[in-house]
């Protein structure tokens, strides 16, 4: 990685105020350790709980300065609204019918935004967020955070730079089995069993806009057309815990795509083939520092984040010598280092770097959502073709 190129445009980090992820969230901790990994980030604020005393029981445990900690989302960008030292961007790690409501809250009063994703649970949401992001000029990073992988990056710049020729296959899946156990067909306690706020789709919108938005991120393609099907494997389940579906692309392409979190044993299994004219590309989660090239004509060739064959755009991602492994924390760390980028230049006025702009924004949030939409669509009409 190179020197803090925020330090270097503004003078100071950015200053963070971060919306959920108390104690006992994996992924609140996800996202505060990878906003300091690059050191472009100093956390200054925080809402951790709906319960406004759990919440500064939490930052004053994190170690958060009391007059930093606040009762309530809108009390807590007001206040850093009118400080001189307050934040500049916002996180938002909270469950999914929440985003929406933040996202806009934050964007009004002038911050930046990352958030987790899906973007938002509804069509109409997310068109109306994507909305508000082109008309205030904020940056907006939708955390996608497999597509800041080294070797997802090297994947896209080798099709970016003619080296699979012209795509005609894609076969994505995204395979899990935490929700395999018939006993756990219902949990009042987690809001993600819970349609109202995890959404129409818990599959979907869980791990099923991650295999959409890696698709996306490498072949540079939009998915046209769907014929899905979707629904629960594990009886007595009131969400969605598997989809399946044939893909049409906007270049003619062919896919095949399938999501589960009820294949028992399975851990975290994303893994993705794209076959053009030229050779395929294959890349597996569990294995992140190993991309397999397959040409047309010669051998099978591995390629790793320090080797010869190591694109810019890969090059730039990845932060230790040759052999070492890199992966779910440096995938989240490369978006908001590369938001950070791009939200240092805007303040400043400037043109970032434009290896930094690959981290997903607003449209590919708009388009997840969109694309869940269509799988459900498929589906109720027992799997037509249904557009995208």
């Amino acid at each position: 990685m190179a020197l803090n190129p925020v330090i270097s445009i503004l003078g100071r980090r950015l200053r963070l105020a971060v919306i959920g992820g108390g104690p006992g969230s994996f992924i609140g901790a996800m996202h505060r350790q990878a906003a300091r990994l690059d050191d472009r980030y100093e956390i200054v604020s925080g809402i951790f709980s709906s319960d406004p005393a759990k919440s500064k029981k939490a930052g004053l445990e994190l170690g958060f300065p009391a007059d930093r900690l606040h009762s309530s989302v809108t009390e807590m960008l007001d206040a850093e609204a009118a400080r001189p030292d307050g934040a500049d961007v916002v996180a938002i790690m909270t469950p999914n019918d929440s985003h929406y409501d933040y996202s806009m809250w934050a964007l009004e009063r002038g911050f930046d935004v990352i958030c987790d994703k899906p973007m938002t649970n509804t069509r109409q949401e997310a068109e109306s967020l994507y909305k508000k992001v082109q008309e205030t000029g904020l940056v907006f990073c939708l955390t996608h955070n497999y597509t800041g992988y080294p070797m997802v990056r090297q994947a896209k710049a080798m099709v970016d730079d003619g080296q699979l020729g012209t795509i005609r296959l894609v076969q994505v899946e995204y395979v899990q089995g935490g929700k395999a156990d018939e006993e756990k067909v219902f949990s009042p306690d987690n809001w993600k069993f819970d349609p109202v706020r995890g959404g129409p789709s818990r599959v979907m919108g869980d791990i099923g806009t991650h295999a959409h938005n890696l698709t996306r991120f490498i072949t540079g393609l939009e998915v046209s057309e769907v014929a899905a099907e979707i629904g629960a494997i594990v009886p007595g389940r009131l969400i969605h815990d598997y989809a399946g579906a044939l893909l049409r692309f906007d270049n003619g392409a062919r896919g095949n795509f399938w999501v589960t979190q009820a294949a028992a044993g399975v851990e975290n299994c994303l893994r993705i083939r794209v076959s053009g004219t030229m050779g395929s590309l294959e890349w597996m989660q569990e294995f992140p520092q190993a991309l397999t090239f397959k040409p047309l004509r010669g051998p099978s060739q591995n390629r790793t984040p320090n080797g010869p064959e190591t694109l810019p755009l890969a090059a730039r991602s990845s932060r230790i010598v040759a052999g070492h492994p890199e992966g779910f924390h440096e995938g989240f760390a490369n978006l908001y280092s590369d938001a950070a980028e791009a939200i240092a230049a805007r303040r400043a006025g400037q043109e970032p770097d434009p290896l930094a702009l690959y981290f997903p924004n607003a449209w590919d949030g708009l388009l997840g959502v969109r694309f869940v939409d269509s799988v459900i669509e498929s589906s109720n009409a027992n799997g037509q073709w249904v557009k995208c």
